[in-house]
């Protein structure tokens, strides 16, 4: 078992970029990041350094001394994929649509960087590690219109296979156009119907070759 990282690696690796997952640090920091197993250095220049599965992983995990939450910024955070149903969405408008863009573009290079044939049209492992907020961004950057705390549109939500999202949209037109999204942005996704509920929604998955 790796050791965990000293004070110093974990500041890089919290302040590592949320989405792409790049790091800045030292090169004697990165170097040591990537000998524990939790970045890697990419062999196109400029040979930026970039979290692993495991280096997200400990990224996102809670230290179990954690100091108590303090409150975020007034002008805002880190950027999130909207999902559906948040009791407390960010604001629509031109904002927001810039950031959805500029998440997106900075995924299709993470595709780019770290897909073994540097192939765009498919998800990569951070998608594959992250499958709820992957798909969700997919979605919101197509121009889907995300869900509120009560009202219509798309909401993604995990599921019990490891490898699969599931998509609700009760209008099924709308549905449908999911499902075209995501299979041009590198998912397979099929419909099914809730059994209780009679309710269509879509299984998605990201696609591997």
């Amino acid at each position: 078992m790796s050791r965990p990282p000293t004070a110093a690696q974990r500041r890089v690796v919290d302040a590592a970029d949320p989405v792409t997952g790049r790091l800045r640090g030292t090169p004697a920091q990165l170097a040591a990041l990537v000998s524990r197993g939790l970045a890697f250095r990419h062999p196109r220049p400029p040979h930026d350094h970039f979290l692993t599965p495991a280096g997200h992983r400990i990224r996102e995990a809670v230290p179990e001394e954690a100091p108590p939450p303090v409150p975020p910024p007034a002008a805002g955070g880190v950027f999130a994929a909207r999902v559906g149903g948040e009791e407390e969405p960010p604001a629509a408008g031109p904002a927001r649509v810039r950031e959805v863009h500029s998440a997106w573009q900075g995924l299709l290079e993470l595709r780019r960087m770290t897909n073994p044939d540097a192939a765009v049209d498919r998800p990569c492992g951070w998608e594959r590690a992250h499958l709820v907020r992957a798909a969700a961004l997919a979605l919101e950057a197509g121009g889907h219109a995300p869900a509120g705390p009560d009202g219509p549109g798309y909401r993604v939500r995990a599921t019990p296979q490891p490898d699969a999202v599931a998509v609700h949209e009760p209008d099924e037109t709308a549905l449908r156009s999911c499902a075209a999204t995501l299979e041009r942005a590198g998912w397979q996704a099929g419909e099914h119907t809730e059994p209780r509920t009679r309710a269509r929604y879509l299984l998605a998955s990201p696609r591997r070759a």
